[in-house]
């Protein structure tokens, strides 16, 4: 059976809904993804949808960390490392052009700082913690795991490279993306992923598989579509 235990703020409602709170997150993600794929494709109002994606990213990462298994302290601090070092490698990025190459924040993502949006810290706490989750049920050594993860975030990103560029998430000198970004990722991603590995908390969430795949089919069939 999944593991479906919610995290405490949302715990009542989860118990109240019992084996249908997971069914019906996944619902939930899914039919808001959905709308957000037509309303970018078909709806004749893409610009009006991408100013929705900082409510999109934040409904993600609220079902997902709903069934997180226990808020305890060690994960309060994974939570708030992986969130600066994904924010602050973007600012040394964006303002020097190590780690990821030359690049740019439109405006579809929200709030920025230091020419950052906030909500790409979010991003990097969410990114790492589904694909962590998901390594963590391999049977491998645990630098394996954390190799494993990082490779899925990398792979992720490279379907998301071309739909931010195209949606005005951000966008690279020159128009392309190079290498070099692919390599930040890998690198950033690894030493996060070390870190989750040997992070004590739970290494168990439900929704985690989902959030992923309905991540990477978003933005496969978009950059496929557009």
């Amino acid at each position: 059976m999944p593991d479906i235990k919610a995290a405490p703020i949302l715990s009542p409602v989860a118990r109240r809904l019992g084996k249908y709170a997971l069914p019906l997150a996944v619902a939930i993600l899914v039919i808001f993804h959905a709308v957000g794929f037509w309303g970018m494709l078909y709806s004749g109002r893409p610009e009006y949808f991408q100013r929705l994606t900082p409510m999109n990213l934040l409904l993600t990462n609220a079902i997902l960390f709903a069934f997180h298994r226990r808020w305890n302290a060690a994960f309060v601090l994974f939570a708030g490392v992986v969130f600066a070092v994904g924010f602050f490698s973007e600012v040394l990025g964006v303002h020097t052009g190590l780690l990821f190459g030359n690049y740019s924040y439109g405006v579809a993502l929200g709030i920025k700082v230091w020419e950052v949006p906030l909500l790409i810290g979010l991003n990097w706490l969410m990114l790492t913690y589904v694909t962590g989750i998901i390594s963590s049920r391999l049977r491998l050594a645990w630098y394996a795991k954390a190799l494993v993860a990082a490779l899925l975030m990398v792979l992720l990103d490279y379907f998301i490279e071309p739909v931010a560029t195209q949606f005005d998430f951000w966008s690279w000198q020159g128009g392309h993306i190079p290498i070099t970004n692919y390599l930040g990722w890998l690198i950033v991603a690894t030493f996060l992923q070390l870190y989750f590995q040997k992070a004590a908390f739970p290494k168990k969430n439900a929704m985690a598989p989902y959030v992923y795949l309905v991540q990477l089919l978003f933005f496969l069939f978009i950059g496929i579509i557009a």
